[in-house]
């Protein structure tokens, strides 16, 4: 099901990406702050979630590249290069650190993903890009869409049936797989089905925390 929403709609109330496909205003998009994992990690998930694919024929499994979504909010274009500048500064700020992945989960009843074994970090990271929402109300954009438990997806947006037959047979699956984070990277889309275009990449400080 396809919706076309007023600017008023969107700019004023909250915004969920697990409902009908949604477009937005000329000029207004939904950004996403992610992490995504090396090279060997990308691959392993990839793998898995062509896996997935193939044995629930799910392909939403394989639409979405690996990654883990640190804030997700809606913003006119025209604000990017102010929401970059204050990106880049956190960034600055924040040494890189080490995830591990840690066996699958699951977001009743729609997401199959993979846990973070020690999310601090990535909610520290949450905490401090907050420091934008003044920002975006003063701009009359919906609040940003909260995450409350980070985690890398294997397969979202899954109807509940295909969802209650996953999340039985991943509960008996093991995964497990580390990766150092060096970098930020800032997405932008029209739609959760989108295909998401690169905005910005913010590096690291070298040094590293102690997670």
């Amino acid at each position: 099901m396809l919706r076309n929403y007023s600017d008023k709609d969107f700019c004023m109330k909250n915004f969920s990406t697990n409902g009908p496909i949604y477009y937005l205003p000329p000029g207004l998009f939904e950004y996403l702050l992610v992490v995504s994992p090396g090279k060997e990690v990308y691959d392993k998930v990839i793998e898995e979630k062509r896996h997935f694919s193939r044995n629930y024929n799910q392909q939403v499994a394989v639409k979405t590249k690996p990654h883990i979504t640190i804030s997700c909010f809606l913003a006119w274009d025209s604000m990017e290069d102010t929401i970059v500048r204050w990106l880049q500064r956190i960034a600055s700020e924040q040494k890189c650190f080490h995830v591990t992945l840690n066996n699958y989960s699951g977001i009743p009843s729609h997401t199959i993903y993979l846990r973070i074994q020690d999310s601090s970090a990535i909610d520290e990271l949450k905490t401090r890009v907050k420091i934008i929402a003044p920002y975006i109300k003063e701009k009359d954009c919906a609040p940003s869409r909260p995450i409350n438990y980070p985690h890398l997806s294997i397969a979202p947006h899954l109807p509940a049936g295909v969802y209650e037959t996953a999340i039985k047979d991943y509960s008996e699956k093991e995964f497990h797989a580390s990766f150092k984070v060096n970098e930020l990277v800032l997405l932008k889309r029209k739609h959760q089905y989108d295909i998401c275009s690169e905005a910005a990449v913010f590096r690291l400080q070298t040094g590293e925390l102690n997670n």
